[in-house]
C-alpha cells in the first residue's frame, strides 16, 4: 500500500479507480482526480503547498513533484503523463500535455494543453509553452509546433494505456 502521510492538517485525497503503486509516497495537501496512476518511487510531496491533479493522469516511476512555502502550487490537467523521473517543482500542466523522461519543470512555468516537453528538458521558471508546442533542451527551448489532433490522441492513449496497466497489479496474485 502507497504511504499515504497526512501534514499540518491536510491528508492526501485519492479519487476513485486510481492506482497507488505500494512505494508511491504522498504527502500533506495532495488531491489526486479519478483514473490516475501513481507509479513506484513517485513522491508527490504537499507538505509546503497544494498539489492538484486531474483525471487520467499517470505520473510513472521516481517522479517528484513539490512546490514552495505560500509561493508556488501544482495543477495538472486531465489526460497528462509526466514520465519516469521527471521533477515537477510548483508548475502548472494543462490537459493533454506530455513531459518527458528526466525533464525538469521549475516554480511558476506553464506547460500549455497538449504541449510536449522532451525527455530531459529543463524548463525554467516563469516559462509559459504554449498549446501544441515541443519545446527541448536545456533550458528548454521551442522546437516546433505539434498537431493538435495527434498530439491529443497520443496522450490519451498514452493515459489510457497507463490506466490499462495499472490493471495488471489489481489481479497480481492471480496471475502468477
Amino acid at each position: 500500500m502507497a504511504l499515504i502521510v497526512p501534514v499540518r492538517g491536510f491528508t492526501p485525497k485519492v479519487g476513485n479507480d486510481c492506482f497507488l503503486a505500494e512505494n508511491a509516497t504522498l504527502v500533506g495537501d495532495v488531491t489526486v482526480g479519478d483514473g490516475c496512476s501513481i507509479w513506484f518511487n513517485a513522491v508527490l510531496r504537499g507538505d509546503v503547498n497544494t498539489i492538484t491533479i486531474g483525471n487520467r493522469v499517470n505520473i510513472q516511476d521516481g517522479s517528484v513533484l513539490h512546490t514552495l512555502y505560500q509561493k508556488s502550487t501544482i495543477e495538472i490537467g486531465d489526460d497528462v503523463s509526466i514520465g519516469h523521473n521527471v521533477t515537477i517543482h510548483g508548475a502548472k500542466i494543462h490537459d493533454y500535455a506530455l513531459i518527458g523522461m528526466g525533464a525538469v519543470v521549475m516554480d511558476d512555468a506553464e506547460v500549455g494543453e497538449g504541449a510536449i516537453v522532451a525527455a530531459g528538458s529543463v524548463v525554467l521558471s516563469r516559462v509559459k509553452i504554449g498549446p501544441n508546442e515541443l519545446w527541448g533542451g536545456a533550458p528548454a527551448k521551442f522546437i516546433k509546433m505539434v498537431d493538435p489532433a495527434q498530439s491529443r490522441e497520443i496522450n490519451q492513449k498514452i493515459a489510457h494505456n497507463y490506466l490499462m496497466y495499472s490493471k495488471w497489479y489489481d489481479n497480481s496474485e492471480e496471475d502468477k
